[in-house]
């Protein structure tokens, strides 16, 4: 089945895919440290990047569906989930399926951060990072639209907000990093430690005082 409605429907959900998908990136990278005001607070900071994220999904989702169903291109289901196995742009195809990989590694962790360790959900949760300019250049090489002065300049206002929130979230752990190494406590030596220094300092005094007074008091005791 092939139609001009579904391969304008696939150009267009590809390009809000990424602009959504850029949004959630960055969003996340903001989030995770926490980055916010009173005007905006944690959780609404949260909240809009799950429902993002969702939608970001729901974009994406009929972007496949319909590249697809779409047989000019001969797609097929299977190179949707595994790479390099589409017979339209094999490469170009295999690299959006590995992004797309890497997004489904990243949900399913997200539905099972509450019976998964926190470190695994972390590890985890770095692939949508990875997965983000791994989809952008597919849609770079991929696109058909990658001409138009409009789509250049959305790419590299996607490729901005993402390297924004990114240093943002560096100058913050740093930041962070720095106020925990100055906020540090001084270390602390065991009291038995203390006790064991000062028994050892007595004595040395004590051995001291009685070497320097002994051969003094001989000499007073002597006719």
């Amino acid at each position: 089945m092939t139609s001009p409605a579904l391969w304008y429907a696939t150009r267009a959900t590809g390009i809000v895919a990424l602009v959504l998908f850029t949004a959630t990136v960055g969003l996340g990278a903001l989030t995770a440290s926490r980055v916010q005001s009173h005007a905006w607070p944690g959780f609404a900071q949260q909240e809009l990047h799950r429902r993002v994220s969702l939608l970001a999904i729901a974009f994406l989702g009929v972007h496949i569906a319909t590249s697809v169903l779409d047989s000019f291109v001969h797609i097929g289901w299977v190179a949707v989930v595994v790479p390099f196995t589409s017979r339209y742009k094999t490469a170009w195809v295999g690299v959006g399926t590995v992004a797309f990989d890497m997004m489904q590694a990243v949900a399913l962790s997200s539905l099972l951060r509450h019976r998964i360790p926190a470190t695994a959900w972390r590890s985890v949760h770095w692939l949508g990072y990875l997965s983000w300019p791994v989809a952008l250049a597919h849609g770079i090489a991929i696109g058909t639209d990658g001409s138009e002065p409009w789509v250049r300049w959305l790419t590299v206002a996607c490729v901005a907000t993402v390297a924004a929130a990114a240093a943002a979230r560096a100058l913050v752990t740093a930041r962070w990093r720095r106020a925990a190494v100055a906020a540090a406590p001084a270390p602390v030596v065991p009291t038995t430690r203390l006790v064991a220094r000062a028994s050892r300092s007595a004595l040395a005094t004590a051995a001291v005082i009685a070497a320097s007074a002994g051969p003094g008091a001989s000499q007073r005791r002597s006719p």
